[in-house]
């Protein structure tokens, strides 16, 4: 039989998305209503293994006050990271190179030490993965999907996807009336990693002629030829949506930095890749937008907004009833629990069956294949 709680931690780690806040206020809302006591983190695990950077000791109390007013605002208020995991964190030697050691049970040993009984972990693919270890390794963990990427796993979406999307469809509104005037090919490169959610579903909401997503590598002649059939009936400018994963039939992606210890590779670059080639087989001028951290900022939807406070008001719920090990997931009309296990390491690419890439080809949107 498990332990009753007492204290619980919550950390915000991986790229920032809106609602972040939204689920720390809803956990400590919930934890605090049983009596709980509840600590942020800060950065992800850093405020735990690297408490000399932060004034406050890099552990915080979370109380109701302290996250009142908090659930519109995007960002987190604790902070986040992507160079700090615990199982291959960064460690500089004397001799100037760094190396990654495991520090997991420094983690294990803060909790035990300081009286905290379980984890709520808030983020994407890699901070699950680091939950789903430190489960294995005895600590009650519970985990809630964050990523703007929505590439997760077992989850309907996460939060922070919608508002993306929704920044994305008003830029793609705004281009096409410049675009128009000018006639020119615009080319608007967006966040999404590997997967080409986002460009998918702006790229068809925003009325694109076409999207250009990792899970269909492209030729740009098909490209070419959309612009110039689009040019013989008079519709003389083109909006091309690109994710910054995508990649040509014959190519690479391009990768901005190359992994490093601690950090993944970081994409970025296909924008510009892209209106070169269409601008010198088209003879039209082609000018690139490149999104970028804007799809991280800003205040989340409604939709993110509740589905943040659903997730951050479940986690505690799994932890009441003793489950750990777990992702809160959303599987409509209600939230669920699926084991970290089938979560962690695990990608959801674009399937090539979808109802919404099929909506895109009937509405005649070209893909590069």
């Amino acid at each position: 039989m498990t332990s009753p709680i007492r204290r619980i931690a919550i950390n915000t780690g991986g790229g920032d998305a809106p609602g972040l806040n939204a689920v720390i206020r809803a956990t400590v809302i919930a934890a605090n209503n049983r009596g709980w006591e509840c600590y942020g983190i800060r950065d992800g695990f850093n405020g735990i293994l690297c408490p000399e950077r932060y004034p406050d000791g890099g552990v915080v109390r979370l109380t109701p006050e302290r996250v009142r007013g908090i659930a519109h605002l995007g960002g987190t208020i604790l902070g986040t990271t992507n160079k700090g995991n615990p199982l291959h964190f960064p460690k500089q030697a004397p001799d100037g190179t760094v190396k990654e050691v495991d520090r997991s049970d420094d983690v294990l040993a803060f909790f035990a030490q300081n009286g905290l009984d379980a984890l709520v972990s808030v983020g994407g693919d890699g901070s699950l993965t680091i939950a789903n270890a430190l489960h294995q390794k005895g600590l009650r963990v519970v985990g809630v999907p964050k990523t703007i990427d929505n590439d997760l796993d077992k989850t309907f979406t996460t939060f922070g996807f919608d508002t993306a999307v929704a920044f994305a469809t008003e830029c793609l509104d705004r281009l096409h009336s410049t675009a128009e005037s000018h006639q020119r090919v615009m080319v608007v490169e967006v966040m999404g990693r590997y997967a080409g959610w986002i460009a998918l579903h702006s790229g068809i909401a925003g009325g694109a002629h076409g999207i250009l997503i990792p899970e269909i590598p492209f030729d740009l002649d098909r490209v070419v030829a959309k612009i110039k059939r689009r040019d013989t009936l008079g519709r003389m400018y083109s909006i091309v949506v690109v994710a910054e994963g995508a990649e040509p039939v014959d190519g690479h992606r391009e990768i901005v930095a190359p992994a490093e210890v601690g950090h993944a590779e970081r994409l970025g670059g296909i924008g510009e890749r892209v209106a070169k080639v269409l601008q010198e087989r088209t003879g039209k001028d082609a000018r690139v937008v490149v999104l970028g951290h804007l799809l991280r900022g800003g205040s989340p939807t409604s939709f993110d907004r509740l589905a943040a406070l659903r997730f951050g008001a479940a986690a505690v719920r799994a932890l009441e009833e003793g489950r750990s090990g777990v992702m809160v997931s959303l599987a409509f009309p209600n939230v669920a629990y699926v084991s970290l296990e089938e979560v962690a390491g695990r990608m959801k690419a674009v399937p090539m069956d979808s109802d919404t890439l099929q909506t895109a080809r009937d509405l005649g949107i070209c893909f590069g294949d």
